[in-house]
């Protein structure tokens, strides 16, 4: 058994603030490589230690294949990446069958693991594969297994997708259904470094060596910092803030902010999870025994951005998917 299934009341703040310490420097081990990009590595170490998967969106250059190359090394995780294209199959992700013949002269069929097989995934351009492609992925990430020629193959119990995406080229690709989407705990913004962190960049990246990443912590601190991510309380204001803004978000809410009539589509109850394991994470990442609504309102953007549409009007009329979130958050807390 886990020494966190068996942890005590009291035990638990001496096992918050361990925890808290260690992926205190994780964070402080990313962003002494990745500069500019605070909230991203907050919101990227909130989605393993909640235990999802993370859409990154951004131009390109803004160091998304660092970051996760980095987060392998600093969290001692087998990692590994896969750039998508159009050609790519199915199979050059989950793996395949292939018939190979003995010394003497049996056949039979081995299974060679494709790259899904690891710890920490990035799926570079995500949206330049096929749908079919696409959906090869997403159900490893949704099942945590893949089935080949009839047979189950389980995945890592570590597993974890960061996708990327490119938000400017759009010719060419298959944009992710709305289904697949809510797959991804958070979608994780990646925006340009303000000015003094690219002239430290410049200096750090241009002049001798740069510094690399060193390692910090290893799987097993990941996995039973999850186990006490979900062990968190989460107080009565907190979970109803959560309930709130989430059926707030959907077209058929009566909610007094008046945003529902820009509303196409709305977030479903798997947003509410999410926002419910996110806010825990950031409360154990801040080194606090339990989250606020401070939590929930700095995390609604990335979880409900991607699970929610506007319509055509809101749209026409400049409204944007981030301003009604605001202007939810606003009315609610």
């Amino acid at each position: 058994m886990n020494k966190v299934d068996i942890l005590d009341e009291r035990e638990a703040p001496r096992r918050l603030k361990a925890a808290a310490e260690t992926f205190g420097k994780v964070r402080a081990g990313l962003n002494a490589v990745i500069f500019g990009q605070d909230e991203v590595v907050e919101q990227t170490l909130v989605t393993l230690l909640a235990g999802g998967h993370g859409l990154l969106i951004g131009v390109p250059g803004l160091a998304k294949t660092k970051l996760v190359e980095t987060l392998g090394i600093v969290m001692g995780l087998e990692a590994g990446r896969v750039q998508f294209t159009p050609d790519l199959m199915p199979s050059d992700i989950t793996g395949s069958e292939v018939m190979e013949e003995s010394a003497g002269g049996e056949r039979a069929f081995r299974f060679i693991k494709g790259p899904v097989f690891t710890q920490l995934l990035m799926a570079d351009e995500i949206n330049r594969a096929s749908p079919r492609t696409q959906s090869a992925l997403l159900q490893a990430m949704q099942e945590k297994h893949v089935t080949v020629a009839g047979a189950r193959h389980d995945l890592p119990k570590l597993f974890h997708v960061l996708a990327t995406q490119n938000p400017l080229e759009q010719e060419g690709t298959y944009p992710l259904p709305e289904a697949q989407l809510d797959r991804f705990l958070l979608q994780i913004d990646v925006g340009y470094p303000d000015l003094d962190a690219e002239r430290r960049m410049l200096l750090a990246t241009t002049m001798g060596e740069e510094k690399s990443a060193v390692k910090v912590c290893g799987p097993d601190d990941l996995i039973e910092a999850q186990a006490l991510v979900r062990r968190i309380p989460v107080g009565e204001q907190v979970m109803e803030g959560i309930l709130s803004l989430v059926r707030a978000a959907r077209p058929d809410s009566n909610h007094a902010s008046g945003v529902q009539a820009q509303i196409a589509w709305g977030p479903g109850p798997r947003a509410s999870q999410a926002l419910m394991l996110a806010v825990r994470a950031r409360a154990l990442l801040d080194g606090r025994l339990a989250p606020s609504t401070d939590d929930v309102v700095a995390l609604a953007g990335p979880v409900l951005r991607h699970r929610m549409a506007l319509n055509f009007s809101a749209r026409a009329e400049g409204a944007t998917t981030a301003s009604v979130i605001e202007r939810l958050c606003a009315s609610l807390f």
